[in-house]
């Protein structure tokens, strides 16, 4: 097992879900049950498939997780891409 909070990459997912907040936090009302749902869903299960990667019992599943969690960074950054092109937050924000 390892200890998840120790681990630089679990640090600097929390630190992105923090920021990633603060962006959907610009975007419209309208896309609160949509997208800023689905981004900060998305967000948030990288540091937790981390987590929970790293409280099993082999590496082999660690390395399971952080492969979940690597999916997800995909999934934000597609939908911030989404977001960008369809101009769908503040102004200098993405």
């Amino acid at each position: 097992m390892h200890n998840y909070r120790e681990l630089k990459l679990w640090q600097k997912a929390i630190e992105a879900v923090s920021e990633l907040y603060k962006v959907t936090e610009t975007f419209p009302d309208k896309e609160r049950f949509n997208l800023i749902s689905q981004i900060n869903r998305a967000a948030v299960s990288i540091p937790s498939n981390i987590a929970e990667g790293a409280g099993r019992n082999s590496d082999k599943e660690f390395i399971h997780f952080l492969s979940i969690a690597h999916a997800s960074t995909y999934e934000v950054e597609t939908q911030l891409n989404y977001s960008k092109k369809f101009r769908i937050f503040i102004r200098g924000r993405l």
